[in-house]
């Protein structure tokens, strides 16, 4: 262990050598500082982890749906009519939501919106889930199945007995998080929309059994 001695012994060192300094070495020493700061600062910080959940408040539904206009066209090149698809859904929900029986969530981390996932009803014992989006940057940390399981938890405790949903098979991280939950494929069928040729899917979740 070092003693004392040796500590004070270290410091007299250091400073009869900055002592011996002439004019042009504390530049070169203070740049060789300011390069080893600029080089920690951009080494990469932990990304948070955090994820909030909580519901709409005014402009939310108009930012979910800009937000997934622009994801899937960039992603999926899907043009302006899956847009306004998820404008007519929205802006139903926002209208005439039951919210005893209908919910969305818009998820945030480090307070910033990381994604969003709503809960329709469809019938008395159905609900359906509907604009699941998570955003690039936010993946990897499971806020996916975080949104997929906040549905399906109101679901049972609203009653339903069954949930639907509908996607397509390029969507493949989000078929995984609905296999997982428990989901199974009833039925396939191919169509032309959105500007692409896409196989749409609809899957089933027996609340109930899932329980």
């Amino acid at each position: 262990m070092r003693s004392d001695r040796d500590e004070r012994a270290a410091r007299a060192q250091l400073a009869a050598a900055l002592g011996q300094l002439d004019d042009e070495h504390p530049e070169r020493l203070i740049a060789a500082m300011r390069r080893i700061r600029a080089t920690l600062d951009e080494v990469p910080q932990p990304r948070p982890t955090t994820i909030v959940l909580r519901q709409p408040q005014p402009g939310d539904i108009g930012w979910c749906t800009y937000r997934h206009g622009v994801v899937y066209a960039r992603e999926y090149q899907w043009d302006t009519t899956f847009e306004a698809l998820v404008a007519i859904i929205l802006g139903k929900f926002q209208q005439s939501h039951d919210p005893a029986l209908e919910r969305g969530w818009i998820a945030e981390v480090a307070a910033r919106f990381a994604g969003c996932v709503f809960l329709m009803k469809e019938s008395e014992r159905v609900c359906r889930l509907r604009c699941l989006l998570v955003e690039p940057e936010a993946r990897g940390r499971g806020l996916g199945t975080t949104l997929v399981d906040a549905c399906i938890q109101f679901a049972r405790g609203a009653g339903y007995d069954e949930m639907v949903l509908w996607t397509n098979d390029v969507l493949h991280a989000a078929r995984r998080i609905y296999q997982r939950a428990g989901f199974v494929l009833v039925c396939e069928e191919r169509h032309y929309s959105f500007g692409q040729d896409l196989c749409g899917q609809t899957w089933q979740l027996d609340l109930a059994k899932t329980a």
